[in-house]
């Protein structure tokens, strides 16, 4: 599997001549977090697993203007290049929330689309379940985005680690772990504020016709449940599953359960082996950078 980089953001891949597979990682992660995910499909896609901004390889948001979800799904647009290929979307947690706005892109040809707790809290605020939601995750955005304003950059990390995974387990990690998370706090900040500032409707989700498949954790806090059940709703053809005893982390907690139903999925819904192109990577521009 090897590393490269394409215009502003990283990305690794595994390569064969059939349809390409996007995977977006969740905040505080990498590309890397698909590593075993590539492994089982690499046989039968064409697997991008890119770095978004400030995370692995990639570079920082400029910060010339306010952040979006639209900059990131841009970004990862621009790596898929303007072929006319079928593609799969598969993202997690804020990698689900970018999965949705690149979804919407006239110049996505969508086969299908994976969501593991997107974390679309722009969602909330207009569902009558919701507002009390969208307040619990805009407290922790804000305990974030007031330790990244002050400097405490292990302070923000914690609180956000401990939301997702349960009181302690920031104390339960060692120090070198804490110390490579922390120096992401300034990112996962800019993550809240793109996902809670985000304005797409959730009717503009009935657009998608490709099948979808949502999955959320059992014991997942309430918010992202209700995400998915809203999106489950919107999206004519999706199929709403839960991972059983798992949490939000379920891709890396409860691996072969997601990656089992992931590659069912894809399988499922590409076309006839037959009708596959691979890329000609060379000719997006791509240029290798490390093994």
């Amino acid at each position: 599997m090897r590393t490269l980089q394409a215009n502003t953001i990283g990305m690794t891949f595994a390569h064969s001549e059939a349809e390409t597979v996007v995977l977006l990682h969740s905040s505080a992660s990498s590309g890397a977090q698909w590593r075993s995910l590539c492994g089982l499909l690499q046989n039968d896609f064409e697997v991008l697993a890119p770095d978004l901004y400030g995370y692995g390889t990639s570079v920082d948001w400029p910060g010339r203007r306010p952040f979006t979800l639209a900059d990131e799904a841009d970004a990862v647009g621009r790596l898929l290049g303007n072929n006319d290929k079928p593609v799969h979307i598969v993202g997690h947690s804020y990698g689900g929330a970018v999965a949705l706005k690149l979804a919407l892109a006239p110049h996505i040809r969508l086969q299908s689309l994976t969501l593991i707790e997107p974390v679309a809290f722009y969602l909330l605020p207009h569902d009558t379940e919701g507002t009390k939601l969208y307040n619990e995750v805009r407290r922790i955005g804000d305990l974030v985005r007031q330790c990244v304003a002050c400097g405490d950059y292990w302070g923000g990390m914690g609180r956000f680690i401990d939301y997702w995974n349960g009181n302690g387990t920031w104390e339960s990690l060692s120090e070198d772990k804490r110390a490579a998370l922390a120096v992401r706090t300034p990112k996962v900040a800019l993550d809240f504020y793109a996902t809670t500032a985000e304005d797409t409707p959730l009717s503009a989700y009935c657009n998608i016709a490709a099948p979808a498949l949502i999955l959320r954790g059992q014991r997942t806090p309430a918010p992202t449940q209700r995400i998915a059940e809203l999106l489950s709703h919107a999206i004519p053809e999706s199929h709403l599953q839960t991972v059983p005893g798992a949490g939000h982390m379920a891709p890396l907690t409860h691996v072969e359960f997601v990656n089992a139903a992931i590659q069912r999925h894809l399988l499922q819904n590409a076309r006839p082996r037959e009708q596959h192109s691979g890329s000609d990577f060379s000719e997006l521009g791509y240029a290798a950078v490390g093994v």
